[in-house]
């Protein structure tokens, strides 16, 4: 028997940058024109993940019938003009994802039983995505979020941290679009070295350590390394950012709405300037947590006419603001392609019915991004097919090479890219 005479190493959480891109929207004179259409293939790939927390009546989200040819239900009429643009999911869940509205803090990373003591949560599929493509822009990622109380966010880092989500669309426009004053760069550019500084050091302790570890163990230490790597480098880019003007837009900064009952409204300014940050690229992958706590009650309906009829005009609404974010990205282009085309944006809720709690066959669609839409894909409503398979495909459409993600091993089922 092995006795360990290893003294015990705590965690620490070290650093996490902001970084910050730089953002004129592409322009095709940019190019000389024996590159233009090679360039149009390589334009930048990018992810809006919106998730609402009550749930979705399901009866006037789902269709009935599934391929191309399926009748619009009463919200997605809402989306009608973009039909052609999207693709709906019906049939779908993250397997072994329970708990009702514990499984909120899952849509994105799909670990299961959240509802279990001593939970921890995994890397969300957007900082899956930012690990890889994240210092390309100024901002690796965004994490938003419409919300009073509490950090509601649907971003969490490998360690399984949530990231405090943004939740003012007025600052959130001033982060991507005014230019700090000269003191305050320099002030963030001297905490990135110092963090910098912090992670060299921390470096050398662990490659002393690294010896007296035993072969798994410095398996997960290569890991670190790994991951620390990465840090360095996005700190790097962050700090080459400070230095770099921020895009000018002519769109004035928006005024927030503190009244939580008025969540359609605030979704609406935020969804605005998400559009800016795509459009100017300044950052590629953005998430939105949509916290509908507000009109809980009402979402325990007990089918009660007046109840449904209540709810149903609040998620219509909902959806009305979804078609103007369409629409928006569908009338910005981008080269000879318009945003919607290059941006993929996933919008569902965690829950199949918020009435029941219940986390199978949940209400999803994935709209834009260059896949063959138009379509219904309906799995089985009892044996779920897996979300997270859509998720594999998302970030090969982004460009990453992943053969799985979380409890998804392939991509999704009957989804094509163009």
């Amino acid at each position: 028997m092995n006795i360990s005479t290893q003294k015990h190493l705590s965690r620490r959480t070290l650093l996490r940058a902001a970084g910050a891109t730089i953002g004129l929207p592409f322009l095709e004179a940019m190019l000389p024109s024996f590159a233009r259409a090679e360039e149009a293939r390589k334009l930048p790939r990018r992810l809006v993940a919106i998730q609402t927390n009550m749930g979705i009546i399901p009866q006037y989200f789902f269709p009935e019938q599934a391929g191309a040819d399926y009748k619009l239900t009463p919200y997605l009429e809402k989306l009608a003009e973009h039909r052609k643009q999207m693709t709906i999911f019906s049939g779908c869940s993250h397997p072994g994802v329970t708990g009702g509205h514990a499984a909120e803090k899952c849509f994105l990373t799909g670990t299961p039983h959240p509802d279990r003591g001593g939970f921890r949560n995994t890397v969300s599929l957007d900082q899956f995505a930012a690990e890889h493509i994240g210092n390309e822009t100024r901002f690796p990622s965004l994490s938003l979020a419409c919300s009073n109380e509490g950090g509601p966010t649907l971003s969490y880092t490998r360690s399984g941290a949530p990231v405090a989500p943004d939740k003012s669309p007025r600052k959130l426009f001033e982060k991507l679009f005014v230019q700090g004053k000269p003191g305050e760069i320099e002030a963030n550019v001297e905490a990135l070295r110092q963090g910098r500084s912090m992670l060299d050091f921390v470096g050398e302790q662990s490659k002393r350590l690294s010896k007296t570890l035993s072969k798994s163990d410095q398996q997960r230490l290569d890991q670190y390394f790994t991951s620390v790597r990465e840090l360095e480098q996005r700190m790097s880019s962050a700090e080459a950012w400070e230095y770099k003007p921020k895009p000018v837009v002519k769109a004035q900064p928006p005024q927030d709405i503190d009244d939580a009952k008025e969540f359609v409204q605030r979704t609406r300014l935020t969804l605005d300037v998400v559009k800016l940050a795509l459009e100017t690229d300044s950052s590629r992958l953005i998430t939105f947590f949509i916290d509908t706590t507000v009109i809980h009650a009402i979402t325990h309906h007990g089918n009660r006419p007046e109840a449904l009829a209540e709810l149903s005009a609040h998620e219509s609404a909902q959806f009305g603001a979804l078609n103007d974010f369409l629409t928006q990205l569908t009338a910005a282009k981008e080269g000879d392609r318009s945003l919607l085309d290059s941006t993929m944006v996933l919008y569902g809720t965690c829950m199949g019915s918020a009435s029941s709690h219940s986390n199978v066959n949940l209400p999803a669609l994935l709209a834009g991004g260059g896949f063959q839409h138009g379509q219904h894909l309906a799995f089985d409503k009892v044996n779920n097919y897996p979300l997270t398979n859509l998720y594999v495909s998302i970030l090969q459409r982004l460009g990453i090479e992943a053969g799985e993600f979380s409890t998804g091993k392939t991509t999704m089922k009957g989804l094509e890219m163009a």
